[in-house]
Parts: structure tokens; sequence; C-alpha cells
């Protein structure tokens, strides 16, 4: 019969250490890409957002997800339509 292994509570601090820092790094990226470029545009440039943007350009075919057409030079935050006039 295979004993079981030891619980080694300096290892798992330093596992669980080591997974934070790769969390932490994953966050601050994605505060940085966030400043630049649509949080609801996918990596194969396809929009997931559940409302309208002039930035949606939908395909002809039935059920395909919207393409962003949106620049990530661009402060996108305005081509969403919230029913509320920009600037008011």
């Amino acid at each position: 019969m295979k004993q079981a292994a030891r619980f080694d509570p300096e290892r798992a601090r330093a596992s669980l250490s080591r997974l934070m820092e790769i969390y932490r790094d994953i966050a601050i990226r994605a505060d940085q890409v966030s400043t630049y470029r649509c949080p609801y545009k996918n990596a194969r440039a396809r929009c997931t957002a559940e409302f309208k943007c002039r930035n949606q350009h939908f395909t002809r075919i039935p059920g395909d997800a919207p393409v962003c057409t949106g620049s990530d030079k661009l402060d996108y935050r305005s081509a969403w339509e919230t029913g509320t006039p920009v600037g008011t």
C-alpha cells in the first residue's frame, strides 16, 4: 500500500506565495491593457459585449459574434451606447 505524502506547511506557503505573484503580474498587465483596449474585445478581435457599440461589425453568418473594428489607440468608452448622451 502506498503511503500518503506528508503535508509540508512551508512548501504550501511557498507555493501559495508564488501563485499570488503570478496573479499579481496578471492583474498588473490587465490594468495596463485596459487603458487602451476595449475589455469586451477577445483575443480573436470579436466583441463579447451584450450591448450595442458603434465598433461592432456583424458578419452575415448567423450566430457569429461581431468583429470589433475599434482601434486599440482610441478611448473606446464613448462608443458604448448607454442611452445617456456623452457630456451630460
